[in-house]
């Protein structure tokens, strides 16, 4: 095996990374703060693919301009969603959530089918055609500047919850939500905040993601996988093990594709899943938010 394959493929997965730590982590949120596992969020980001995608078609906008208005639509969506139907089953049995859930993932893909058709789309960007070579190695600069947002939205996102009055009640709220109510936190409030905070990351990821890959409306069920797959490597409710995790799984894909072939590559990822569940079952940082 030629060294410099292996060095390109390990760079392609560090940068990749980014985007699948960004959407572990929305999902991760919900989790930690709701113990509700979100069906949907696969089909959340294809929605917001297809929202990158219109405004470059029709407004002209660089989805590297365009992530945060598709990150503001999807915190709307998210916030709807949960005020609407998910808050309605908080409580209730773990098969009661998924159903639900797994019917609005439904809808959302159904309607994307209905809004925009079959057919793979892609988002043009002038960033996407760019390259740094390094020696033997080359840098795809798209991916290299979606590494960078999708870290400094996480980044962001950490300070969020650490610094801000509001991300303190969405951990006092994921530590103990009957402690949060008895000193007058408004829990519903803040779980609707943290859904849609997580709606709102894998929106951004979507966008980011857009001119990278191409999708479709049957996108979102490989991505939910995706994320789940991360999510419970790296810690069900762990924000560090969400982005730790998207590291290792786009790491682990893209060496698989090295060394196996590219239609293996998920082979590496999830065999790397039963090691983790074989000698650490809560994940590499299992641990609530």
């Amino acid at each position: 095996m030629d060294p410099t394959f292996v060095a390109q493929g390990l760079l392609n997965g560090v940068l990749f990374g980014g985007v699948y730590s960004l959407m572990a982590v929305g999902l991760s949120l919900i989790f930690g703060v709701m113990r509700v596992i979100n069906f949907a969020h696969g089909d959340m980001m294809v929605w917001g693919m297809y929202l990158a995608w219109l405004l470059a078609t029709h407004l002209g906008l660089d989805p590297y301009l365009g992530f945060a208005l598709c990150a503001g639509a999807l915190f709307v969506l998210g916030l709807g969603v949960q005020r609407s139907l998910v808050d309605r089953i908080v409580d209730a049995p773990h098969e009661t959530q998924i159903l639900l859930l797994l019917g609005v993932a439904l809808v959302l893909e159904n309607g994307a089918l209905m809004a925009f058709g079959p057919d793979p789309q892609r988002v043009r960007s002038p960033l996407a055609l760019s390259t740094i070579w390094l020696g033997p190695v080359f840098v795809d600069v798209a991916r290299l500047v979606t590494f960078g947002v999708a870290v400094g939205l996480t980044l962001a996102l950490y300070l969020f919850l650490a610094r801000t009055d509001v991300g303190k009640t969405l951990r006092a709220a994921a530590d103990n939500g009957y402690g949060a109510r008895v000193v007058g936190i408004d829990v519903r409030w803040v779980y609707a905040v943290a859904f849609g905070i997580g709606a709102a990351c894998v929106g951004a990821a979507g966008a980011l993601v857009a001119p990278i890959l191409p999708f479709q409306p049957s996108t979102g069920l490989g991505i939910s996988v995706t994320s789940f797959n991360i999510v419970i490597i790296g810690g069900m409710g762990s924000l560090l093990g969400a982005f730790v995790g998207g590291l290792l799984v786009a790491v682990a894909e893209s060496l698989g594709a090295v060394f196996l072939a590219p239609s293996l590559k998920e082979l590496v990822s999830f065999s790397l899943l039963i090691l983790i569940l074989l000698f650490r079952p809560t994940g590499l940082f299992g641990r609530r938010l």
